[in-house]
């Protein structure tokens, strides 16, 4: 996202990461700026923000969460080093946690992995429920309406997808959404949103991908598309 900020998937959901060394007034302007310019990515998240070894007061960490409130995100706990900042974020009501200790490389060793850019489910995504991930999904099972899907990177479904789906919600228009029944509610990519199909689902059609081309988005069966 920026030198400043980094957004991750992890096992506990999104992890939102300060840079610790970095002036804390850049910082809360980097921060703000992020946070509008993807706020349909972040609008409705429940995070977890990692601070690193910064030590941060009870009123540094209120500005954080008011402007993390403002966007419509939510901290639902907070991982750092320095015991002031834990001690900052209990007193928010927030759960604390030491940052986690990462083995010393050994001699010869190759080097560390980044985190995977992808996650994969095998679900049904029922009404009201919300999967929310920085990388790609792909998903075994459907997204009933009123299901949602939100992905930095691109939607793959082994199913049927009947809810909503935002795929690059963190600027990536270059980002396709696949599915096996390709029936959204409505459809985004990037900046670019289609309107789902409307009456009865036609029987047996095949898979699809949507992609935005010349500024717009558009369905392609999956034969076409991989040629």
């Amino acid at each position: 996202m920026s030198d400043l900020i980094s957004i991750k998937g992890g096992r506990e959901g999104l992890l939102l990461r300060l840079d610790d060394g970095a002036d804390w007034g850049e910082l809360l302007s980097q921060l703000a700026r992020q946070l509008s310019q993807n706020q349909a990515f972040f609008s409705g998240a429940r995070l977890t923000l990692e601070l690193g070894g910064r030590a941060v007061s009870d009123a540094q960490l209120a500005e954080v969460l008011d402007l993390m409130q403002q966007h419509g995100v939510t901290a639902q706990a907070l991982s750092a080093s320095a015991r002031e900042s834990r001690n900052a974020a209990r007193a928010a009501g927030l759960v604390a946690r030491p940052l986690p200790r990462y083995p010393a490389p050994t001699l010869g060793a190759a080097p560390a992995q980044p985190e995977s850019e992808a996650v994969l489910l095998t679900r049904t995504v029922r009404s009201g429920q919300v999967v929310r991930h920085s990388g790609h999904i792909t998903l075994i099972g459907d997204v009933n309406p009123g299901g949602e899907l939100i992905a930095g990177g691109s939607v793959v479904v082994w199913g049927r997808l009947r809810g909503f789906v935002h795929a690059g919600a963190l600027g990536d228009e270059g980002a396709v959404v696949c599915a096996i029944e390709l029936r959204p509610t409505q459809l985004r990519i990037g900046s670019q949103i289609a309107a789902g199909p409307r009456g009865p689902g036609v029987a047996h059609t095949p898979p699809e991908v949507a992609r935005v081309e010349e500024g717009q988005i558009i369905v392609e069966p999956w034969e076409a598309y991989k040629k």
